[in-house]
């Protein structure tokens, strides 16, 4: 039988109040149902022009008795196959349920997340911006698939086994010169006002103690100074504890809480003020001999004012070095308010279960032990990511990041209103495009870069991330990304109360130093650049106390840059192996070359002992 309105079943003229209702009745049949209402649609259609009656009637009694008699041979199957549908659907409402749950237990996480991530009002608004569409949705079709197969991640050891043989020794007593002998011959009092933030400060602790050792001199407890961009008052019992500092270094420098009365007067004058621009970028000890050593032995002290990253690395005497670390990664110890925050931050973070890592030992000492729960089960995993992408690097880079018009409008105000120095030197020299310093490796990694570099690597959807760093350039729009395929994000806004926040609440260098706390403790640390004090540090302290577990992932941005160059046409599968080679050529071991920063890579003879 033709279909009905098709040629072969022409619609008559006439329709009667019968025939209406007939037709009414296909609105409510389906299936087998439709084929049912055809038969009876075209017997009353008979009826009603006379067409042979008891034809249709013998015709319409067979039908039926085939129907019943296939519905009896073929009710097993029928009901095996409502059966398996009906399971498939149960099953597919619980993993729905499930995932939505799971959803649901970070939304508040998310949305918390735009009190760090917007960088002024409005932002969160903003029409999202992605580079790379196609590569983040084979990125997302991967997390899919790959949902409930086995981790396939491996960076809980470093790729040579030898990582092992290094072991933290810089606290062992070396020769060196008697503290009552050095008295005798003390030059005088150097103080040190350092800048920069946290880590900048932290930098500049260290260097002033090597000088001190340097010169033989008697240190200051250093001072921090007032920023305009970090905007932080605090001072160095406010962040480290300095009884501590003193009795740990005692032996080998001497240091005081102030500078003797006599002398203050000398530095309220100025008299023997050495500012930062005095001393060349990573100075050598000849430099501190020629130009800070007379004015220390003229005035009796010497105030660095100013001091940041004006000690090199090399060449310097062997327990000079020595000291350095001895003061990064023993003496300065935070402040007991910071380190019970971090201890909380850190055992929220695993959802209130501990490690008992010697990484969260040599941060947080007793504080860790406090509240620590017996027969706790294994504490969950995570990893700490550090974005670097905040305003002032982006538009310092000159890098164009996909924002078209407004966004390099916008930077180009920035940069008017921050760097003026910058933009004049621009105009001397010749300029390079943005897709040159791309391609060079000279622009900071967008959240969305970070976010195809993990997946990548094979970082499940389910994978749960520590976010630190400052407010990311772009807010809410900028990160969707990365929040979109890795729901489970945290940051200390989101795992502390405001309460618990609030004594940190105007201390930027406080707040840092809990994300310092988090990121160190972390199974893995992921950076986007490498350039960072922040990264700097923390992937030093995981390699001084890691033991070869306290995996590092450095993206070299010249090489992911060539990577995604291919966004357009390259396959997933060979994405993900280039990615993967690129940020296992960043973990091979390695001692610290010659001139290179000894807080980032302490494997050397002066740090640690190989065994």
């Amino acid at each position: 039988m033709g279909k009905q309105g098709s040629p072969r079943s022409p619609r008559p003229k006439n329709i009667d109040k019968e025939e209406k209702v007939g037709r009414r009745s296909l609105d409510s049949l389906s299936g087998n149902d439709l084929l049912l209402g055809r038969k009876i649609y075209g017997s009353e259609v008979s009826k009603a022009q006379g067409s042979k009656h008891d034809q249709s009637c013998v015709s319409s009694n067979k039908f039926w008795k085939k129907q019943h008699s296939w519905l009896r041979r073929n009710f097993k199957s029928i009901v095996l196959m409502i059966s398996v549908t009906g399971f498939i659907f149960c099953i597919d409402s619980i993993m729905v349920s499930i995932f939505h749950s799971d959803s649901s237990a970070v939304v508040q996480d998310i949305s918390r997340l735009s009190n760090m991530t917007l960088h002024k009002n409005g932002a969160q608004d903003a029409s999202p911006v992605q580079m790379y569409s196609r590569l983040l949705n084979l990125a997302s079709d991967s997390l899919a698939k790959n949902e409930f197969k086995p981790d396939t991640p491996n960076f809980q050891e470093e790729r040579s086994s030898k990582s092992s043989q290094w072991k933290p020794c810089t606290d062992i007593n070396k020769s060196h010169v008697a503290l009552e002998r050095s008295r005798e011959l003390s030059n005088g009092y150097i103080m040190v006002s350092a800048n920069g933030g946290l880590n900048q400060q932290r930098v500049a602790i260290c260097n002033a103690v090597a000088v001190a050792a340097l010169l033989n001199a008697t240190l200051v407890l250093p001072r921090f100074l007032y920023s305009n961009v970090w905007k932080d008052p605090s001072q160095f019992g406010d962040i480290y504890q300095e009884d501590h500092f003193i009795e740990y270094l005692k032996d080998e420098v001497n240091i005081v809480k102030d500078l003797p009365q006599h002398l203050k007067s000398t530095d309220n004058k100025n008299l023997s003020l050495v500012t930062d621009t005095e001393l060349v970028k990573e100075a050598k000890p000849v430099d501190y001999i020629e130009r800070v050593l007379p004015l220390l032995k003229k005035y009796g002290m010497v105030h660095l004012f100013g001091y940041g990253n004006r000690l090199g690395f090399d060449p310097l005497p062997f327990d000079v070095q020595r000291l350095r670390c001895k003061c990064n990664f023993h003496a300065l110890k935070f402040a007991p308010k910071i380190q019970e925050a971090g201890t909380l931050l850190v055992k929220r973070i695993r959802r209130f279960k501990t490690s008992r890592s010697i990484l969260e030992e040599a941060l947080l000492g007793e504080s860790m032990v406090k509240n620590t729960v017996k027969g706790e089960e294994e504490p969950l995993k995570y990893l700490a990511l550090h974005l670097r992408f905040e305003e002032d690097m982006v538009a310092y880079s000159l890098c164009d990041f996909g924002g078209g018009e407004t966004e390099r409008k916008e930077l180009q105000e920035y940069r008017e209103d921050h760097f003026p120095l910058l933009l004049k030197r621009l105009k001397k020299s010749k300029s390079v495009s943005p897709e040159e310093l791309r391609k060079t490796g000279k622009c900071p990694l967008t959240p969305e870069e970070a976010t195809l570099v993990l997946a990548g690597l094979g970082f499940k959807r389910k994978t749960y991330i520590y976010l630190a760093g400052s407010q990311i350039y772009g807010g809410s729009s900028r990160m969707l990304p990365l929040t979109r395929l890795y729901p489970n994000i945290a940051t200390k806004e989101t795992l502390l109360t405001p309460q618990e926040l609030a004594p940190f609440k105007n201390f930027s260098s406080q707040l840092a130093a809990l994300d310092f706390i988090a990121c160190i403790a972390s199974d893995v640390f992921a950076m986007t650049d490498s350039g960072s004090q922040l990264s700097s540090l923390v992937s030093g302290f995981r390699t001084y106390y890691g033991n070869g577990q306290a995996p590092t992932l450095r993206p070299n941005k010249k090489r992911l840059a060539a990577i995604l160059s291919d966004s357009e046409t390259i396959k997933w599968k060979i994405f993900e192996d280039r990615v993967r080679k690129m940020v296992e050529e960043g973990q091979k071991l390695r001692t610290r070359p010659y001139g290179r920063s000894i807080y980032r890579q302490p494997r050397c003879p002066e740090c640690m002992c190989k065994f």
